[in-house]
């Protein structure tokens, strides 16, 4: 693998046998098809895509808790199907909602028996763990046992834990998953502070909120149904879809098969539709500004009452569903 690059994947693919399929049923799903991907050492990378996408497949192959089921990927120049031992102590990993740590041990205790496991030594462990706690705002909690912490603050004890090795590549999978606004906030200013201290470090972050790889990430890989379909700058994915025009509207809610007739309407790109508080949200991608005329006559002749219309910029949930045909949301419920 070139020097160059932290991490590397040719044609990697994963399928899960279904046990107990029937008659009738597929026998296998596939997780992730023939992915390929390079990533630059100092980048921070986002993989954007719903739950269920593969996003978190390819990070546990990626980290070695997984076995690619054909292709290669390379971690820190190492073959991580080959050479395992080789690629961990470059790496560590995040996840949003796992309770790691043990309840009856406090803040400080787990985060120093997680260096012992690391391979820390002591001094250097109790240093690291202080510096971390007051960085991301946790070192009151230092002497708090872990089963007394709130959702967000046992999520921030995590983060410190994946950093406390100073990994030259950190894989963070969706770290911010049930925290609040505020807690979502600071981790992703832990994060972002932490890969522009040094240029040589490198994050892959996953990610189902439009907005977080919006604001932290160089560059966005889009993944659903385990293919990649696009991988750019979020800026450049969405000039993609500045020829197009981009409106929001609000009006009364939809029946009689109007979602139905604006996607027939000629010049309408994409339709996404939201219900909520009594009323109707629509999202849509029109090839030309033109387009809107066929529109509001098509709401007009079902019934529908137009209460509010705006123009807006593109966004990376606009290019998601000009990619998919459908929105994150929506992509979601259709893998349950």
């Amino acid at each position: 693998m070139h020097e160059t690059l932290a991490i590397k994947a040719e044609n990697l693919g994963r399928v899960y046998k279904i046990r107990g399929a029937k008659k009738g049923e597929a026998p296998q799903r596939i997780a992730l098809a023939d992915v390929n991907l390079e990533v630059p050492r100092g980048e921070f990378f986002g993989l954007l895509g719903p739950n269920g996408a593969g996003k978190t497949t390819l990070i546990k192959i990626l980290v070695t808790l997984l076995a690619p089921t054909n292709g290669q990927a390379f971690v820190a120049g190492y073959d991580v199907a080959k050479q395992p031992e080789a690629v961990r102590p470059h790496i560590n990993m995040v996840s949003g909602g796992e309770s790691s740590g043990y309840g009856l041990l406090t803040v400080r205790e787990n985060l120093w028996m997680f260096g012992q496991f690391y391979g820390l030594d002591h001094k250097t462990t109790l240093r690291r763990v202080d510096d971390l706690l007051e960085i991301i705002g946790l070192k009151d909690r230092a002497n708090t046992k872990t089963s007394d912490l709130s959702t967000g603050l046992r999520q921030k004890m995590n983060i410190v834990r994946g950093f406390i090795t100073n990994p030259q590549i950190i894989f963070l999978d969706e770290p911010t998953l049930g925290l609040d606004v505020g807690a979502s906030r600071e981790v992703r200013g832990f994060v972002r502070n932490w890969i522009g201290e040094q240029t040589n470090r490198t994050m892959l972050l996953t990610t189902h909120y439009m907005a977080e790889a919006e604001e932290l990430c160089d560059r966005v890989a889009i993944i659903n149904a385990g293919q990649l379909l696009a991988c750019d700058s979020p800026a450049n994915l969405k000039r993609r879809l500045q020829r197009e025009a981009i409106f929001q509207l609000d009006i009364s809610p939809l029946h009689n098969g109007a979602l139905g007739a604006l996607n027939q309407v000629s010049g309408v790109r994409s339709v996404t539709h939201t219900a909520t508080d009594g009323k109707s949200e629509l999202d849509l991608v029109l090839e030309a500004d033109s387009a809107l005329s066929g529109v509001i006559s098509a709401l007009t002749d079902h019934g529908a009452h137009i209460l509010n219309l705006q123009k807006r910029e593109p966004t990376l949930e606009d290019v998601f569903v000009d990619l998919v045909g459908l929105s994150i949301a929506e992509a979601e419920r259709e893998t349950r």
